[in-house]
């Protein structure tokens, strides 16, 4: 599946230096249905989503549960019907691609994403899944996974 593939060719100028765990935008605000045409892709200056904004990441449910600010700052995405790309790094390597989707959304997407507004009654949780509207148009294996994501968040102790 196209958007599991790995970004080996990305520029990431933005990706922290440190191997810490983020999620940044694109510079550029690159389509969805471009990133995988692309060789490159220039990230943006700063994570949507540190390391620091982080209180918890489940591993079985790839639920992120964020400090106020960061889950304020990630509700209030303008997110058009077509997805808003974002990259996950470790450090200064990129390890997937996805898109903060729309639940308004009548288009369906073969990806990881988050939904947004996320529905979260307990708290400041977004959760990466996997294909929209459903799991079943996901393709490929499963990138959320990634060793070295679940090393990042353990060493910064965030993984439960």
């Amino acid at each position: 599946m196209i958007a599991s593939l790995l970004l080996i060719s990305l520029t990431v100028g933005g990706c922290t230096s440190q191997k810490e765990f983020s999620i940044y935008l694109t510079k550029q605000d690159t389509p969805v249905s471009e990133l995988p045409a692309l060789s490159q892709v220039e990230l943006a200056d700063k994570p949507i989503i540190s390391i620091d904004d982080i209180i918890s990441y489940t591993k079985e449910t790839h639920e992120i549960e964020l400090i106020a600010d960061a889950y304020e700052r990630v509700t209030k995405l303008e997110v058009p019907t077509s997805g808003r790309a974002f990259v996950v790094c470790v450090g200064s390597k990129p390890i997937y691609w996805g898109a903060f989707w729309t639940p308004f959304s009548s288009q369906s997407f073969d990806g990881v994403t988050i939904l947004i507004p996320p529905f979260s009654p307990d708290g400041h949780l977004i959760q990466l899944e996997l294909g929209y509207p459903s799991s079943s148009l996901y393709r490929g294996e499963d990138p959320r996974s990634n060793p070295e994501i679940f090393q990042s968040l353990e060493r910064a102790g965030k993984l439960k």
